[in-house]
């Protein structure tokens, strides 16, 4: 009997199953009421006297190291299928995971930025929640103008005015009180207006500005520099135009036009079947404006541009639908993986 006890241990010992049912087929084949155990059990009954002491130790310490080792056995292979379950199957073959990309706005305002720097031009930055200085009235806004009123700008407290900035604008006005001439700056940022969301319009969106100050700077500069910039971004085929216009930090001003880049200039219903897109606003810096900002207007004289890239983005690519650029839908943006 000695002999069954020691080989029934070894066996609970060497035990090493691979599934948790398989520990409850061994549990059942030991411990259960049928087992080999229960059996041990009723041919101690049998023995003499002088041999149950030493063989009922035997079988108490069987029974115990039997159910330790089944206890043992099922919580390590818990254990390990938690862990694989956490972890994956290692031996199965990977799978490549789709990648994010830019977004669109950002790789057309590195594109522009990218041009502007090509011609000497550095990025300069500013706060979005401005005051009234920075933002209208050292850009020559009389106090009576319409961008000042609550339908057109966020303003945040008044007496003294905060606002969110209309312009990028505000940027230039900081880097004329900072920086002494010559100036070359290109300035991008979010923009805020109180407008109403519609597939050509939103309350936020984002604007390149640009500002050039020196000795002898002419519109003729101006005009050369947005045909560079033109025939870079939209293409060589790409022709502009300029027409007057009114700003008040900038005298003369002008609307910049470039040749419909959907129908070559042959007129479409994106163009309005004129064969010209408005992409910017330019003029020569008002003298006022320089002269608030501490330089002398005897002296140097600029032009200053500005435009909107969602409307840039919109001519680049075709989109029809400004909102589309605020909305995050993975389909829309992963159309700009070959943008990359």
């Amino acid at each position: 009997m000695i002999d069954k006890i020691t080989d029934l241990l070894r066996r609970v010992e060497e035990f090493k199953p691979k599934a948790e049912a398989e520990v409850e087929e061994f549990r059942i084949k030991i411990l259960g009421k049928k087992g080999e155990l229960n059996a041990l059990m009723e041919e101690f009954k049998t023995v003499s006297p002088e041999m149950k002491r030493e063989l009922g130790q035997k079988l108490n310490n069987l029974k115990n190291r039997a159910i330790e080792r089944v206890n043992e056995l099922k919580t390590s292979i818990k254990n390990s299928s938690a862990s694989t379950s956490t972890i994956g199957d290692m031996s199965r073959p990977g799978t490549n995971d789709p990648m994010g990309t830019r977004h669109p706005i950002a790789i057309v305002k590195n594109e522009i930025l990218a041009i502007f720097e090509r011609m000497g031009y550095t990025v300069a930055s500013g706060p979005e929640i401005e005051d009234d200085w920075h933002v209208f009235s050292a850009l020559n806004f009389p106090p009576e103008h319409p961008a000042r009123d609550m339908q057109d700008t966020f303003f945040i407290q008044r007496n003294p005015d905060i606002l969110l900035r209309t312009h990028t604008s505000s940027i230039q006005v900081r880097t004329m009180e900072t920086k002494k001439p010559p100036i070359r700056v290109v300035c991008p940022g979010r923009v805020y207006r109180n407008e109403s969301i519609s597939y050509r319009s939103h309350c936020m969106f984002h604007q390149v500005e640009g500002l050039y100050i020196d000795e002898n700077v002419s519109f003729a500069d101006l005009k050369q520099s947005i045909e560079y910039f033109a025939k870079e971004f939209f293409g060589e085929q790409a022709v502009i135009r300029l027409r007057p216009s009114y700003f008040p930090f900038t005298e003369p001003s002008a609307e910049v036009d470039v040749s419909c880049v959907l129908c070559g200039g042959k007129g479409c219903p994106v163009c309005k079947h004129t064969g010209w897109l408005e992409i910017m606003g330019c003029g020569m810096v008002d003298p006022n404006v320089l002269e608030s900002c501490g330089i002398d207007p005897k002296k140097y004289t600029g032009f200053a541009f500005g435009m909107g890239i969602e409307r840039s983005a919109m001519l680049k690519y075709g989109v029809k639908d400004l909102r589309l650029f605020f909305e995050n839908d993975v389909r829309f943006l992963g159309q700009f993986d070959s943008a990359l």
